[in-house]
C-alpha cells in the first residue's frame, strides 16, 4: 500500500544515521525498534526473514546489523550498530536470519520478524520505503498500516460492541488526540486489532487501564521512531 503522506525536505535529506544506506540501514533500525515495541520487551529469540532487496543486498548494506540494533533499542545514529550482533549475544538474544519470498506485490525492502520470550510472541512485518521511512504492514497476521511517525497504541481484543469507545474514552480522559485510527478483524465476533496513532504522548496508565478490560488480549504503546 503506498503512503499518502506529503514528503518534506527532511524526508529528502534523510535521518541522522550511521550509514551506508537510509533504506537498508536507518529504515531497518526503525523496523527493529517497532518490533521490539510490539513485543513489549527485548526479545530472547528473533527469527528475521528478509524479502527482496533486503535478502539480496541487505547484508552488504548492514541491514542485518541494523535490524538487530533496532531490536536492542539502539537509535539510527548509534555507532554501536556495527557491533550489534556482539551486543545481542551479550544481552542473551539469539537471532536467526532467513531469506523468504513474500510475493511480487510486497515491497522489496521488507522484513518479517517473529520475536519471542518465554511467555510472549510477536510477529511484525514492515518495509523500509526510502529516506529512513517505514511502513508496518502486518502484526500478528493482521493487515495494518502505520508509519511510526506518530505515537501508536495497539490493542488486540474481542470483537464486541463498545470496545472502540472504551479505548477512545481513555484517550479523551487523558487529552490524547487521535490522528489516525484503524480496526481490522479476521471474523465477526472473533478477535480484532485496533491501532490509534496520536499527536500526543501516550501515558503508561492508559495502557495499564486498557489491560484491565476483560475483553482485551493485550495492548502496547509503540513510541514514534524518530531516531
Amino acid at each position: 500500500m503506498a503512503s499518502q503522506r506529503p514528503v518534506s525536505a527532511f524526508d529528502i535529506i534523510g535521518p541522522i544515521m550511521v550509514g551506508p544506506s537510509s533504506s537498508h540501514t536507518a529504515g531497518a533500525v526503525r523496523l527493529g525498534q517497532v518490533g521490539r515495541a510490539v513485543l513489549g520487551v527485548q526479545p530472547e529469540e528473533a527469527l528475521v526473514e528478509l524479502h527482496g532487496s533486503f535478502a539480496h543486498t541487505g547484508r552488504g548494506h548492514g541491514t542485518d546489523r541494523a535490524l538487530v540494533a533496532g531490536l536492542l533499542g539502539l537509535a539510527t545514529d548509534d555507532d554501536r550498530i556495527r557491533i550489534s550482533p556482539e551486543l545481542a549475544a551479550e544481552a542473551g538474544m539469539t537471532v536467526r536470519f532467513r531469506e523468504v519470498e513474500l510475493g511480487g506485490d510486497v515491497h522489496p525492502n521488507t522484513v518479517r520478524m517473529t520475536l519471542t520470550t518465554h511467555d510472549r510472541t510477536a510477529e511484525v512485518e514492515g518495509a523500509s520505503i526510502g529516506g529512513g521511512m517505514i511502513i508496518v504492514t502486518r502484526i500478528q497476521g493482521y493487515s495494518v498500516h502505520f508509519t511510526g511517525e506518530h505515537e501508536a497504541l495497539i490493542v488486540v481484543a474481542e470483537d464486541r460492541p463498545g470496545t472502540i469507545n472504551a479505548v477512545t474514552g481513555l484517550l479523551l480522559e487523558h487529552r490524547v488526540n487521535v490522528a489516525f485510527s484503524r480496526v481490522e478483524r479476521k471474523q465477526r465476533g472473533g478477535e480484532a486489532i485496533m491501532i490509534f496513532e496520536t499527536d500526543d504522548p501516550i501515558p503508561d496508565e492508559i495502557v495499564e487501564a486498557i489491560h484491565d478490560f476483560y475483553w482485551v488480549r493485550w495492548a502496547r504503546h509503540v513510541p514514534k521512531v524518530t531516531g
